[in-house]
């Protein structure tokens, strides 16, 4: 997979991308990750990104002409480019998303800064808008990092056992149950006699008793679009 990440602050990605699976990844050679500044597509000797908003208001926003210039650039010669522009008025992003979002040979992910991208770029060349929750950052470059963590866990290879992404929360719809390591008791509290039984079976129950009762018990709105989406399947 290549990633493009269009962004005014390139250099804010080197302290996470040099690091963990996404540096695994990229040495693997399975994942290829280009960072472009923005300003080296402007025209102008000062390297304008950003101008005032028409209609007035607060803020600004990134112009047309050096996104147009950046994108065209890095789809040229491609036609299975996914372009991404990270904004709060996106869709939410969850794992089934970021899911598909891995079978794909090319993402370019735009980092939006101010009060966001000039309308046309959206309306000309994304594919799809992510907010990665509801609330409001200073920029993309965030959420283009989580994208881009959440993403690499899943290509192949990436994750030393498969089960491991496939056996986490949101999968199926639930949370992840509690794990324990060692010391069996820890300040008096006891790993749960199921895990220490060496029964599979028992085990395996225990862990999906676990996982739909935090699902109900911490997202109540998991667990009734689970509860839906399994309705829907049996009358279908």
């Amino acid at each position: 997979m290549r990633i493009d990440i269009i962004t005014i602050f390139p250099e804010l990605f080197a302290s996470v991308f040099d690091f963990g699976m996404i540096q695994k990844a990229q040495k693997s050679g399975c994942l290829e990750l280009t960072c472009w500044d923005l300003r080296q597509f402007t025209t102008d000797k000062h390297r304008t990104v950003d101008d005032r908003p028409f209609g007035g208001g607060e803020g600004m926003v990134l112009k047309p002409e050096p996104l147009a210039a950046a994108i065209r650039q890095v789809c040229a010669g491609r036609s299975d480019s996914w372009v991404i522009y990270l904004t709060p008025q996106g869709t939410p992003l969850h794992q089934e998303r970021v899911r598909g979002l891995s079978t794909r040979e090319h993402l370019v992910l735009i980092c939006g800064r101010y009060e966001g991208i000039d309308q046309r770029v959206i309306d000309q060349f994304v594919h799809e808008e992510i907010s990665v929750g509801d609330f409001v950052l200073s920029g993309g470059e965030i959420p283009a990092m989580i994208l881009v963590d959440a993403v690499t866990r899943l290509l192949p290879g990436v994750v030393g056992h498969p089960d491991s992404t496939r056996n986490e929360s949101f999968e199926e719809g639930c949370l992840d149950c509690p794990v324990y390591t060692r010391p069996e008791v820890f300040e008096g509290r006891q790993v749960p006699e199921a895990l220490m039984s060496g029964n599979h079976a028992l085990i395996r129950r225990w862990r999906d008793h676990q996982r739909r009762e935090r699902t109900r018990q911490r997202r109540p709105d998991l667990w009734n679009r689970k509860n839906i989406t399994n309705e829907v399947n049996d009358n279908e």
